[in-house]
């Protein structure tokens, strides 16, 4: 259950970061910043852990913190193809 609440936080971060990035291109830096700052803190604690388990947590981290990234990026690269 944990797990599929992640998942909603993260799609949800996303979604937010994509509108702001697109309304608020400058501010919208400081919030993909501190999420991805966030992420890649969860990264590094879970590669802590043994083995396979560890790249299995560092993983799902990383490829959220991309994720995010990405969203903030698009909304960016959207704005600046406005004919306005």
């Amino acid at each position: 259950m944990e797990w599929i609440m992640m998942v909603a936080g993260i799609i949800a971060v996303c979604a937010v970061l994509l509108v702001l990035a697109f309304l608020l291109p400058r501010l919208s830096r400081h919030p993909q910043n501190g999420a991805q700052r966030a992420l890649g803190t969860g990264a590094r604690a879970g590669g802590k852990a043994p083995g396979p388990v560890g790249r299995l947590f560092s993983r799902s981290f990383h490829s959220s913190s991309r994720a995010v990234g990405r969203s903030g990026s698009a909304g960016r690269k959207a704005r600046g193809r406005m004919p306005f």
